[in-house]
């Protein structure tokens, strides 16, 4: 059983999304069979994250003696240990941790966040020698720890602005500070995530490890699609909507096939058909459209069947363009119908899903930007069907 006074920091690493790709990858990495996070604090030794695979029989929420641990030590002076053959070690092959616990492979890296405070360690250890000489190991793991440091930081900003939301009163300084919190301490982060899945991936060739480094990236993708939301909502509001920037676009339908290509790779169990018919000569924001339709397709896949096609269509009518994407599934309860389109509101409605409600919010805003409409209907029949409109000038070749 957890220790009451450690349950937030266990609760902190858990809701850390990447914590067990990064676990899974530190023992692809050694070809150690145990990797955990822990909180070490001057008294206590306590696992939050553990992939074990030897069967050592710690728990998330587990304890060791802190002295009989090489991680009181590293507490004190705050640099990675590692050794891979300890009976054999001038150093190791005497301490009283590999004799404890019958190890001879061990690797700690410090997990220290952004004001100083040391937080913990990323380990690895197992009862076998491992070949842990090459130098790229060490500094992926490092590199691994900062990412979790960066995400406890985002984790307290965040926490620190939700508080300040509640007692907010003035618009103004919500959106400040969702500015300052998305725009910077969660970009940051994201970026090291980004370019360390770019990394390993040109430094393995592993077909289970590639997978993960691919889980890795599409879930940077899709965090950088809700940062990108909130920005757009707090920018939005601060300056009177979304701003766009329209222009003769000679190839929207080139940019909608796009935009469903990158939805379908993302989403590969989801079923996408789809007609794009519309002319050349649409006075538009092609990147904000596809937004647009990014964030109703997004919405589609959460809240449709997967057991039924998602049908997109882009046609012209009249001097109007048309973009529908309509899912299967349950109809849209009536209460929820007037807040559909309204930011913050799938919690108050009682919707399940992924994500801050933002979606829909930002697609009526681009279509209103656009002096265009988003609509919905919604039956058991017939399915959920948004509908974007906006006035378009063609150039009929």
């Amino acid at each position: 059983m957890t220790h009451a006074d450690f349950t937030p920091d266990v609760e902190a690493i858990r809701s850390i999304d990447a914590v067990p790709v990064i676990l899974s990858m530190v023992k692809h990495l050694t070809g150690m069979r145990f990797a955990a996070v822990a909180r070490v604090t001057e008294h206590k030794w306590v696992a939050c994250a553990v992939d074990d695979s030897i069967d050592f029989g710690l728990k998330p929420g587990g304890e060791l003696v802190l002295e009989s641990t090489i991680c009181h030590e590293i507490r004190q002076h705050r640099t990675p240990v590692i050794f891979g053959h300890a009976s054999h070690h001038p150093i190791f092959s005497q301490h009283h941790t590999p004799r404890t616990y019958g190890l001879e492979s061990y690797i700690s890296i410090p997990i220290v966040k952004a004001n100083g405070d040391f937080f913990g360690t990323l380990c690895a250890i197992d009862s076998v020698p491992a070949n842990l000489d090459e130098p790229a190991i060490v500094k992926t793991l490092t590199l691994f720890a900062q990412l979790i440091a960066m995400s406890l930081d985002s984790q307290s900003h965040l926490e620190i602005t939700k508080e300040a939301l509640v007692v907010a009163n003035e618009h103004g300084r919500l959106r400040e500070q969702f500015v300052a919190v998305l725009g910077h301490d969660l970009r940051t982060p994201l970026s090291a995530i980004r370019m360390s899945a770019d990394l390993l991936d040109t430094k393995t060739e592993d077909k289970r490890s590639l997978s993960l480094i691919s889980a890795i990236r599409t879930s940077s993708i899709r965090m950088g699609v809700l940062i990108e939301n909130v920005l757009d909502f707090a920018r939005g509001r601060m300056g009177g909507g979304i701003p766009v920037k329209r222009q003769m676009v000679d190839d929207l339908r080139h940019t909608l096939k796009q935009t469903l290509d990158e939805v379908q790779a993302s989403h590969p169990k989801a079923q996408l058909i789809h007609s794009l018919d519309v002319p050349s000569g649409v006075h538009c924001d092609a990147l904000r459209i596809s937004q647009l339709l990014s964030n109703l397709l997004g919405n589609a896949v959460t809240h449709g069947s997967t057991a039924a096609p998602i049908s997109v269509q882009a046609f012209a009518e009249g001097d109007e363009v048309m973009i529908t994407v309509t899912n299967q599934g349950s109809p849209i309860p009536p209460a929820l119908m007037p807040l559909l389109f309204e930011p913050f509101t799938r919690s108050e409605a009682g919707q399940r899903g992924e994500g801050l409600g933002l979606g829909l919010y930002i697609a009526s805003q681009i279509a209103t930007a656009h002096n265009g409409t988003l609509s919905v209907t919604s039956t058991l029949e017939s399915g959920t069907c948004f509908s974007a409109r906006f006035p378009a000038r063609f150039k009929w070749v």
